[in-house]
């Protein structure tokens, strides 16, 4: 079902679409045909990454735009600028914050940094899209990269635990409310997809040694890329256009056997006092 024009006539804004996981589901997109939009808060990496996409997939339309989504004013303005060239078919919302602390030593402050850009800056994307679909009488769709955290919650990352399933349930609840309207929206889980920036966040140094977290996915390795971004463009194609209101789980099993938090149990107060110190 791949063919290279899956996604013809497709006009995507991917939010954290420079680095990581966002990359990996652009290039993809873009070589299957779609109208690419990147949006992130740095705009030499989504240049970069732009750059990167329109030599592997010559003559793709490839737009970065420099955009802070916590900012619901900064979302409205490029969603309007988006426009001005037509309207997207497809939001993707990638962008996350997250790091492993202990909850209790958590200030508001570090959780909001978390929350304002899982939660509440894909809220405000989401709405952004899907007013201006519905004004119009256009049809639209959502897709959400949500975390196995969902279905097992998941200790020493509480907040990003809470806005993964935030929007699960925003999700479920306008898929009814909106799919009237000619607006699906579907979600992913993966598991453990390594990636440089969330790796060095949520794996430091000390964390996995002497062992390979591999060892407790069934499948026994992590995620490739390329499997999360097959995955994401069935969702956002016209086959995928009968789901709505569904989140599909790509872990290897991963969370039928551990939320991916157990081992962080039997840290040490030392231990953590190690990390918050050079985490700084």
């Amino acid at each position: 079902m791949y063919l290279p024009d899956l996604l013809a006539g497709k006009r995507i804004l991917i939010t954290g679409g420079g680095t990581g996981l966002g990359k990996s589901l652009g290039r993809r997109f873009a070589a299957l045909g779609a109208d690419l939009i990147i949006c992130g808060r740095r705009a030499d990496v989504l240049e970069a990454t732009a750059a990167e996409f329109r030599a592997a997939s010559p003559g793709a339309r490839i737009t970065p735009v420099s955009c802070d989504i916590r900012d619901p004013a900064a979302v409205d303005a490029m969603m309007d600028a988006i426009w001005t060239d037509g309207p997207l078919t497809t939001l993707v919302n990638n962008a996350a914050g997250n790091f492993i602390a202990r909850t209790e030593k958590m200030s508001p402050r570090a959780a909001d940094a978390i929350l304002n850009v899982s939660l509440h800056g894909a809220m405000y994307c989401t709405l952004a899209a899907g007013k201006r679909w519905i004004s119009a009488g256009d049809p639209g769709c959502v897709l959400s990269i949500l975390s196995t955290s969902t279905i097992t919650g998941r200790a020493f990352t509480a907040p990003s635990a809470m806005a993964k399933s935030g929007l699960l349930a925003m999700t479920r609840s306008l898929a009814v409310e909106w799919g009237p309207k000619g607006v699906r929206l579907a979600a992913i889980a993966p598991g453990l997809f390594p990636t440089e920036g969330a790796w060095a966040r949520l794996r430091p140094a000390g964390r996995d040694e002497g062992k390979d977290p591999a060892d407790s996915i069934p499948l026994k390795r992590v995620g490739r890329h390329g499997e999360l971004a097959d995955l994401a463009a069935f969702l956002v194609s016209d086959a995928g256009g009968y789901i709505t209101g569904e989140m599909i789980t790509i872990d290897g099993g991963y969370h039928l056997r551990s939320s991916g938090a157990e081992d962080l149990l039997g840290w040490t107060d030392e231990a953590w006092t190690k990390h918050e110190t050079t985490r700084g």
